[in-house]
């Protein structure tokens, strides 16, 4: 056997679309990952943002989510062409980050520019996302789900470590806005490898009638994704509390350097990369819907660390690198399994619109959530709103238990 046969994925060598597909995500999830550690270090170092202008950033960032997803889910499935659309948020998203540096570089940047990018770039994420389930689907096998998603968000954990650790770095050498250029470059990167998939897709259906409405029903009636959507929903109206603060309490109160947080952020990240690995393993083991409890109880746990954080520097960085490792295993748990689970249950005809009215609730919660921390943050102090925001998230796995999904040990047939 050759070593290219031993070391690479099936999925990846055997299957030319999806390893395109592949490679346009891993460029472009790293490229996020700079920009998730420096446009926030943009806000606070180069605007001097306080913590309710960090709220209302994060929250232009996301709300796009609740305005416009039920919408685009319905008119991607009636207008087809997903990967098309892909492409297109993939330039419109590079323009919009590009003006970030150039306005730093002409020192015209402010905090409003900064909220319409915001504010632009979520809206093309939305129709990025919605379609991105269907085409993922298009491009595998049923039985090649779990392998493909493992593969996905293993590039996502990847992007983990190095990302916040480049990114940290060129902040501290270059700045915050000239860190921002490297997602601008991996939007360009996304866009050539999409241009390179071949695999047909089914065609859309402008004359289906109820559209905008079906995603919503479908979520409704079925027991497993209104469980999941509102454990998720759960976890992120708290964790978006816990992200918009955290910077802004890891630079201001615990006393650690952009550099220094990135680095820490990117090795504590290695648990990310762990849980791509192990996921599969304990999906066959557990079960994958054990497997998504498991999840949803492992991803927010540690980051009751944050909070705890205080004493010697040395311990500082320890508290922060555990949380960020045993939240990173946790989050692919969820993630993958979560991801897995929905690609088996929902019928080709529906994929954009559940993803759409699934994103307007789990995605729409978030800005709902950056403000809240914002809010909490201005009126009790950084450590309290923490607090609230680990707990609160925790809980999420509570809505779960009555569900079908504790008892469910493979994944499900698609639904009617």
């Amino acid at each position: 056997m050759s070593v290219r046969r031993r070391v690479v994925p099936p999925l990846l060598r055997d299957n030319r679309s999806f390893r395109w597909f592949w490679l346009a995500q891993s460029v472009s999830l790293l490229g996020d990952q700079v920009s998730l550690l420096a446009l926030p270090l943009t806000a606070v170092l180069v605007l001097h943002a306080g913590a309710a202008e960090m709220g209302y950033l994060t929250a232009a960032n996301l709300i796009p989510n609740l305005l416009f997803s039920v919408h685009a889910g319905a008119w991607a499935d009636r207008r087809g062409g997903r990967r098309r659309l892909m492409i297109g948020t993939d330039l419109g998203r590079a323009a919009l980050l590009a003006s970030i540096p150039i306005a730093y570089a002409l020192d015209v940047l402010t905090i409003e520019q900064m909220y319409v990018v915001a504010f632009g770039t979520g809206t093309l994420s939305v129709l990025f996302w919605v379609s991105y389930n269907s085409l993922f689907a298009n491009l595998l096998e049923r039985d090649a789900y779990v392998a493909g998603s493992s593969l996905l968000n293993g590039s996502r954990a990847v992007s983990y470590v190095a990302g916040p650790s480049v990114a940290g770095l060129m902040v501290q050498v270059l700045s915050a806005p000239a860190a921002i250029a490297a997602d601008v470059l991996s939007f360009l990167g996304s866009a050539l490898c999409m241009r390179r998939i071949d695999t047909p897709e089914p065609p859309g259906d402008p004359q289906e009638h109820g559209a905008v409405s079906a995603g919503l029903r479908f979520l409704r009636d079925n027991a497993v994704l209104r469980s999941g959507l509102a454990a998720t929903a759960t976890i992120n109206l708290f964790n978006f509390m816990f992200f918009a603060l955290f910077i802004l309490f890891a630079t201001r109160e615990l006393h650690v350097s952009p550099g220094t947080l990135g680095l820490v952020l990117g090795a504590g990240a290695v648990g990310s990369v762990i849980g791509s690995v192990v996921t599969a393993p304990a999906q066959r083991r557990l079960g994958v819907g054990p497997a998504y409890m498991l999840g949803c109880v492992l991803f927010p746990a540690p980051l009751v660390l944050v909070p705890l954080a205080r004493g010697p520097h040395w311990l500082v960085l320890a508290m922060l690198f555990l949380s960020e490792f045993g939240s990173g295993i946790g989050v692919m748990l969820l993630d993958i399994c979560g991801g897995a689970i929905m690609a088996a249950l929902i019928p080709d005809r529906l994929r954009s619109r559940v993803a759409g009215a699934y994103m307007v609730v789990n995605y729409g919660v978030r800005p709902l959530g950056a403000l809240g921390g914002g809010f909490l943050g201005a009126a009790l102090g950084l450590r309290p709103a923490l607090w609230v925001a680990t707990v609160g998230a925790i809980a999420g796995v509570l809505w779960v238990l009555p569900s079908p999904i504790p008892r469910m040990r493979e994944l499900p047939e698609p639904a009617g």
